[in-house]
């Protein structure tokens, strides 16, 4: 029986320089793997998210992609999509143009631009439904987990729970200053976590760098990442929730956001976001960033 070999990349994502935004594995040739070969590699690689490139099963997409953190699978990855693209061109196994990707949140339209070194990825999917308010008492809660005051709160976006098959609680503060200093307890928001009915607590400063500007910190100690350095996916849901509460100026159907994140872990990135609207409501979302290739490398299995 011959060996069996998959290609594996280190990709740091939303950012243009190494050791900075968020790392993600990569592996091609997922394919030759079964779902427990994948999860053992997710395992071995320990980043935060890993993406398994398969070819199309269907002809209404190009390429399957498949998601691992180091204990299960899940529906999609903003930053790991980035990655798993930029490692296809730097591998040849694809150039520049658009792709359907299909993942088990649906197929999505991607944009690939640039070259191998300074690679862009644009992806465009459904816009989340619309965020449901977190009640008085769940929010007072939360701000004692996190050691707030109601003082510390942007008044102007109410606490509120956004996605479906990954869910975030959005909470805007007023302060950027505020925002570096938290230090949450874990353990408290993993006890939190099932009664407010979201996988993670994503925290934002609006106007932190400008307008249309937001500076974001993400906690999702359930699903076993602490402190996420830079989340697209996340990105995506705060651009369609702002836009639904009318904190973006939206010009021909189209806001956009620019986010920043992960200085408070020395990683700092950036994701572009377009959201598209239609009339008051957000249809899609637009989320672009940039990659840098750490290493490649081969596994042999057999």
């Amino acid at each position: 029986m011959p060996s069996r070999t998959v290609r594996v990349f280190q990709i740091d994502a939303f950012t243009n320089r190494l050791f900075a935004g968020n790392p993600a594995g990569v592996v091609l040739g997922g394919a030759h793997l079964s779902e427990d070969e994948m999860q053992a590699i997710a395992r071995e690689l320990n980043n935060a998210d890993s993406a398994f490139v398969l070819p199309p099963s269907a002809s209404d997409h190009d390429v399957h992609l498949r998601f691992f953190t180091p204990s299960r699978e899940v529906a999609f990855v903003g930053h790991a999509t980035v990655a798993a693209h930029v490692a296809r061109l730097a591998a040849g196994e694809c150039t520049v143009g658009h792709f359907r990707q299909r993942s088990r949140s649906g197929v999505f339209d991607v944009k690939l631009s640039g070259t191998a070194e300074q690679p862009a990825v644009e992806v465009t999917y459904p816009a989340p439904a619309e965020p449901v308010p977190v009640n008085e008492a769940m929010r007072s809660q939360l701000l004692d987990i996190l050691g707030l005051d109601t003082a510390a709160l942007d008044m102007r976006c109410p606490p509120s729970v956004i996605g479906k098959a990954s869910t975030r609680l959005l909470l805007g503060l007023r302060s950027a200053e505020q925002l570096a200093a938290l230090t949450p307890d874990f353990e408290a928001l993993k006890r939190f976590t099932p009664h407010v009915g979201a996988d993670g607590y994503f925290l934002f400063v609006r106007d932190a760098h400008g307008p249309g500007t937001t500076e974001s910190r993400m906690f999702c100690p359930v699903i076993g990442i602490p402190e996420d350095p830079v989340s697209g996916n996340a990105h995506g849901m705060l651009g369609a929730y702002l836009v639904q509460h009318g904190l973006l100026d939206v010009n021909d159907g189209c806001a956009q956001l620019t986010g920043y994140q992960g200085r408070s872990m020395h990683r700092p990135g950036e994701v572009q976001v377009k959201i598209l609207v239609d009339g008051t409501r957000a249809s899609h979302v637009q989320i672009t960033g940039s990659a840098r290739i750490v290493y490649s490398t081969d596994i042999s299995l057999d």
